[in-house]
């Protein structure tokens, strides 16, 4: 497998991305060629701080221009062709590549990917996934920031994707899907998600119906369906609540000595509350629908989040999500159209 790696996105690059890369590119022998995109003279001088060893196997492809955090996507990318965003893309659209990380401006990753590399056959709109950790095991929550806004066909696709990375990534034996919406009934919620209730009831899929935050965060979905605009909120509460609470334990242990006591017997269990948490566990989110593998890192990510995050890209496409995908979005809509003929 080739990968392409966006050296220069990300709070934290070029010196915590190639800190990562260089570590999966040593440990993942799936990973037989590795391409470090972005300013060559910031990569070198990266490697030269990091004091790793470059394996035979990676190569600098110099891109000059960086997209900012701050910038308008769309706009960005048409712009700065010799972005390190862009060209990793392109390394991908070449054939030179099969999958592309960056942990850059997350709306130029899925404006380069979706217009360079193109949607897989069947599939309107790709779709951020991400896993959220909850207790008992984690759900996928997707669409998480790609589409704000969406038709009910393509949340019906989101629900095949997340249960095709569902099953093959987390190794969840027919999951269980769930449509995000402000109540249970199939009446509640918009126009759009009405709409793919009906279609999702007449999917070979594990289809529970709607859900709220309680059912999702309870244990009672492995797929969490929804728009990007909802998603994005979701997943951006979750990670705020999770430090919030963090804050109160610390606040709470600190202000009675009885208390400090049993954080110190509880130091343990706190500590493994905070790795389960910790989105760099997770690595990245990977872009369901495009052609290529394309993986989204955090924007603070260091060098432990983009080492699992490229082997999220091994899983991919080791397991071949996006032929299954393929496979079962063409089932769903032969389900529908066929149903509707009735």
């Amino acid at each position: 497998m080739r990968v392409a790696v966006d050296a220069a996105g990300g709070d934290f690059a070029p010196q915590e991305i190639v800190s990562g890369a260089l570590r999966a590119a040593a440990e993942f022998p799936l990973i037989g060629r590795m391409y470090l995109v972005g300013p060559a003279s910031r990569i070198r001088e990266a490697v030269r701080q990091s004091g790793m060893r470059v394996p035979d196997k990676v190569e600098f492809v110099d891109a000059p221009e960086v997209v900012d955090m701050g910038e308008a996507p769309a706009a960005a990318v048409r712009r700065k062709k010799d972005s390190s965003i862009v060209r990793a893309v392109d390394l991908v659209r070449e054939g030179t590549a099969d999958a592309v990380f960056s942990a850059g401006n997350t709306g130029a990753m899925v404006a380069a990917a979706t217009l360079r590399l193109g949607r897989l056959d069947g599939i309107s709109r790709p779709a951020i996934a991400t896993v959220i950790p909850a207790p008992g095991k984690p759900f996928v929550l997707i669409d998480a920031g790609a589409n704000t806004d969406c038709e009910a066909l393509w949340l019906a696709e989101f629900a095949v994707m997340g249960n095709v990375y569902a099953r093959e990534i987390l190794g969840v034996d027919n999951p269980r899907i769930g449509l995000v919406s402000v109540g249970g009934e199939e009446s509640k919620g918009n126009q759009a998600t009405r709409a793919a209730f009906t279609m999702l009831e007449k999917s070979t899929l594990n289809f529970t119906g709607n859900v709220e935050a309680g059912d999702m965060f309870g244990g009672k979905v492995d797929v969490a369906v929804c728009d990007g605009f909802v998603g994005n909120v979701i997943l951006k509460t979750s990670e705020s609540v999770a430090e919030s609470v963090s804050g109160l334990l610390k606040e709470a242990v600190s202000d009675n000595p009885l208390a400090m006591l049993g954080g110190v017997l509880l130091k343990g269990a706190f500590s493994r509350i905070r790795r389960r948490c910790d989105p760099a566990a997770y690595g990245g989110a990977p872009l369901l629908g495009v052609k290529g593998v394309c993986i989204i890192g955090h924007g603070a990510s260091r060098a432990d989040a983009v080492y699992n995050a490229l082997r999220v890209v091994r899983d991919v496409e080791v397991h071949r999500v996006n032929q299954r995908i393929v496979e079962e979005i063409r089932e769903l809509k032969e389900r529908i159209e066929g149903q509707d003929n009735e």
